[in-house]
This record gives structure tokens, sequence and C-alpha cells, in this order.
């Protein structure tokens, strides 16, 4: 067993009357992609919400490098470098292309540190270094998605959480984006990615969960959960 960077505890949360997620449990290793696959509703965004303290969790525990960040403000966590990538975007479309990336570094201070990670972005990402002075705004839609992951890169995650990275994208732009979700994993950081897209989901990651109204009803590695049939019928069209 490998060092674990991310462990979630029966985690309960509830939206009213309506139990979102019904005492999940999971972990996360250094240096795995894990994807957590489910239909729409089935409790997939407000668990990466639960974990970085975006909204409030009625039980269960989440521990993060072994110390307890369940009730730890949504901003320490960040400033620990587990960094979510929102879904949907939510680029400062007012902003320039540069200055977005640049909030990802606000919590930084090494001025050489951060003109590397830079580099890197546009290594990842070329389409951001012609549109730099661009505001956000005028992007595409793919666009945007790399500019929302070039910016969460600044934080210098050490485990990112990516909600829908290829939601509403050509197919094209969806292996794009997959390709670089690897490139920044074999760089050294930890993913737990969210995706509708089953296939593409289970196609990059170490293991897998799969998630049906808040519960988490199979788990395995990801190379066997993408050959089997129930997965198959339900999430990969077949």
């Amino acid at each position: 067993m490998g060092e674990k960077e991310l462990e979630v505890k029966d985690l309960v949360v509830s939206y009213g009357a309506i139990k979102a997620l019904r005492g999940i449990s999971f972990d996360v290793e250094k240096g795995e992609i894990i994807s957590l696959i489910g239909s729409n509703g089935a409790g997939k965004t407000t668990t990466l919400h639960a974990i970085s303290n975006l909204i409030k969790k009625e039980s269960g525990s989440i521990l993060y490098r072994g110390k307890d960040i369940t009730t730890l403000s949504a901003d320490k966590i960040v400033r620990m470098n587990l960094i979510q990538v929102p879904e949907g975007r939510r680029v400062f479309a007012n902003l320039s292309v540069r200055d977005n990336l640049m909030m990802g570094a606000y919590t930084r201070r090494d001025k050489d540190g951060i003109a590397a990670d830079l580099k890197w972005v546009f290594s990842l990402f070329p389409r951001l270094e012609e549109r730099l002075r661009q505001d956000a705004g005028t992007l595409s839609g793919g666009e945007q998605q790399m500019l929302a992951m070039g910016r969460s890169l600044m934080s210098r995650p050490e485990v990112l959480l990516l909600d829908e990275p290829s939601m509403g994208l050509a197919p094209i732009l969806v292996d794009e984006i997959f390709s670089i979700i690897k490139k920044i994993n074999e760089s050294g950081t930890t993913i737990l990615l969210v995706e509708q897209n089953a296939y593409k989901a289970l196609s990059i990651a170490d293991r897998a969960y799969i998630l049906e109204t808040g519960a988490i009803t199979k788990s395995g590695k990801a190379s066997d959960l993408i050959k089997d049939n129930s997965v198959k019928s339900a999430y990969l069209g077949g």
C-alpha cells in the first residue's frame, strides 16, 4: 500500500431532507489518478465540495496527509496545496488570461518559482500563451477550461480535484484535456477526477469508485471496471 494523500471516512451530506451523500468512504494514494464516476445527481460534485469545505458536512471526516481537515476553512485547505478546479470553469471573465493565471499564485511569494510554473503551464497549454492579454471572457469553452486548469497549477497543487473537466467540450478537445491531465499526474500531482465521461475517466485512472445516489456501489482497478459488464451497460454505452 502506498502513502495515503486523502482519506474520506463515512461522509454524510444532506440538502434539507435529501441525503446527498450517505456515509461514503474512499482513499487516494500519493501519485494516483482516482476517478469518481456516476450519473448526474449521484453526489460527485458534492463529494469534492465537502473535501474542499465549500459545503457543510453532517458527519464523517476527511484526512489530508494524515491531518484532519474536516472543519478547516476553504482558504486554509487551498494553502495546504489541495486545490479544486470547479465545474463550469469559473474564470474571471473581465481579467486577462495572464491575470487569471496569477490569481492562482496569490498565496505564493517565490517569484522564480512562479515564473517557472508559468512556463510549465504554457508548455501544457500553448494557446494560453498566445492569448495572454485577452480577457478570459472572450476565450472559447475549451480555452476557458485550459485556463481554469492552468490557474490551479499556479497554486502548485499536491492534490488536484478536477470537477467535470470535459463537460461541454468538443471530442477533439476532450482528448487533449485528458492527455494533459495524464501529464500533470506524471509530473507528480495526485488527482481526484469527477467525470461524466466514464470511458475517458477509467482509461486514465489507476482506480475508480462508482457513486450511485450518494453511495459507493463499486470500486476497484480502473482497468477491471472498464471491462465490467454492469459498469459497461450503465456508464459506457453498452
